[in-house]
């Protein structure tokens, strides 16, 4: 005998299908636009179908942030519980700085995508299981590097939250378009900077002039760089 349908299984929908129709509506209408009446009219179902799959609007917006890091720390393919999936003890140790500098490139890549998602980011904390998964994943890799459990979560925190500040940073820079119509330049724009006194300002004017360091994936490769120089440090691992 086959089991009955939730209505949400009968109007063909998933949980992971309520999700990316959600940041889709983010992505292209702003966070405001995101109701639950609004994202069922997208999916051609009633309000109330949604929640046969997200039971509330925080849990639709816990499932948000996790796509967003799944997106950038996937857990690897395969069936079954995480634990399932592969042996922490016949696991080779990852590279963790390799690790680390891809996590932090794709998420930056990730959020750049849906910088809609960045206020949810940097207000809720990880909950939902594949989450934490993602979390769990990263934590194993560096304790299994030499790092103790608590530098361990420091630096995925600290690196998470460098990411993710640099990241609203560039999308908030993205988002301000200059009047074409303007006759001076925005305050703090390199055009602005390189009108100063040069006298006064002799290597802020020559950096705007040349464009030095206004590159922000190279900032951010640098900083990133510079981190995990760091962590390694304080955690006194070797090159």
């Amino acid at each position: 005998m086959t089991s009955k349908r939730t209505r949400g299984e009968r109007a063909g929908l998933t949980r992971e299908i309520v999700l990316d129709a959600a940041l889709g509506l983010i992505d292209r209408e702003g966070r405001a636009a995101l109701t639950m009446r609004r994202l069922g009219a997208e999916l051609g179902v009633e309000a109330m179908t949604l929640y046969h799959h997200v039971p509330n609007k925080d849990a639709l917006l816990d499932g948000l942030v996790e796509r967003v890091f799944a997106e950038a720390l996937p857990l690897p393919e395969g069936p079954g519980d995480p634990e399932d999936r592969e042996d922490p003890e016949d696991r080779e140790v990852t590279d963790w700085r390799a690790f680390l500098r891809a996590y932090a490139g794709s998420l930056r890549a990730a959020l750049l995508r849906h910088p809609g998602v960045l206020p949810l980011v940097t207000g809720r904390p990880a909950v939902t299981p594949a989450t934490l998964d993602a979390v769990e994943r990263g934590l194993r890799t560096l304790t299994s590097a030499g790092f103790a459990l608590g530098p361990a979560v420091d630096t995925l925190n600290a690196l998470s939250l460098f990411v993710v500040g640099h990241t609203a940073a560039e999308a908030d820079a993205h988002s301000a378009q200059p009047s074409p119509k303007a006759d001076t330049p925005a305050p703090g724009t390199s055009a602005w900077l390189a009108e100063l006194d040069c006298e006064r300002y002799p290597l802020v004017v020559e950096a705007a002039g040349t464009g030095a360091g206004t590159d922000d994936a190279e900032r951010f490769g640098f900083a990133v760089d510079a981190m995990l120089t760091g962590f390694g440090a304080a955690a006194g691992l070797a090159r």
